[in-house]
């Protein structure tokens, strides 16, 4: 009768959840932290002596490939950013959120305006082909550049579909399903994988760094490339005529009644 118990008791217990998925690629981004405020200086926004984080959205990226590997979907996670030394730092946290290792192509130029899209895109793809990943994870924008390209010109040039503004991932096997943020709601559509996915502000919450996980991030390695040796042509597409600070904001006024606001907006040409 024990015997009997005892392979029942074994048999009801639940199979390990399969893994679909070998590797998922994210890309994150060095930029000026979304608290500071923007100073503009020789016709380019300031970046030194200013602090600089995880973009936003690469941060909600990364936040959904951890959740991916805790729900066994995934077996590792690779970060990858591109920037100066103080990049490694960005990749740290990355890092300290759940990724396993981190890839830093090096470089000095400017991220926010020497490093245009199409370079970033040509990168991530040289990395994909020596990675191998079954699912790239962006944000999908940086709040530097506000271009919102770089997701898109990586599955052309990898020729892999590719799921933008996403707000909720699943993965099933070989196929991704996606739901997107588009202007007239939500639209869900399914693709086989490898894909591209970008994140959109909804996707999830990042998660808090603990001192604990910022230690182990330490111990984490990251491999160092230079960006001049990966033998890509990184010129930039788009020159920038201008940079400014916008225009201050002008103070309110008072309408005495209805007549008079309405006089005020003739007179100020808003109608």
């Amino acid at each position: 009768t024990s015997s009997s118990a005892l392979h029942v008791a074994v048999s009801e217990l639940p199979e390990p959840l399969p893994v679909n998925m070998n590797r998922v690629l994210v890309a994150v981004k060095r930029v000026v932290d979304y608290q500071q405020k923007v100073r503009v200086a020789n016709n380019a926004v300031v970046i030194e002596n200013i602090k600089m984080s995880i973009n936003p959205f690469c941060e909600i990226a990364v936040e959904e490939a951890v959740r991916m590997k805790q729900a066994k979907v995934t077996k590792e996670i690779v970060a990858v950013t591109i920037g100066p030394k103080q990049a490694q730092e960005t990749l740290r946290s990355a890092l300290a959120m759940g990724a396993d290792r981190g890839i830093h192509i090096q470089t000095d130029k400017r991220i926010d305006t020497e490093v245009q899209p199409l370079a970033v895109a040509k990168v991530l793809k040289h990395i994909v082909d020596q990675e191998t990943p079954d699912l790239v994870l962006v944000g999908k924008q940086s709040i530097d550049g506000d271009n919102n390209q770089t997701a898109q010109m990586l599955s052309g040039l990898l020729d892999w579909p590719q799921g933008c503004f996403a707000s909720e991932v699943k993965i099933d096997g070989s196929e991704a399903t996606v739901t997107r943020e588009v202007d007239g709601g939500l639209q869900t559509i399914k693709m086989p994988l490898p894909a591209v996915v970008s994140a959109d502000l909804r996707l999830n919450v990042p998660r808090y760094i603990k001192l604990p996980d910022i230690v182990k991030a330490r111990k984490k390695k990251v491999d160092t490339l230079n960006l001049d040796d990966l033998g890509i042509d990184t010129a930039p597409r788009i020159t920038y005529d201008a940079v400014n600070e916008p225009a201050e904001r002008q103070g309110g006024g008072r309408a005495e009644d209805v007549d008079d606001f309405i006089k005020q907006l003739k007179d100020a040409g808003a109608i």
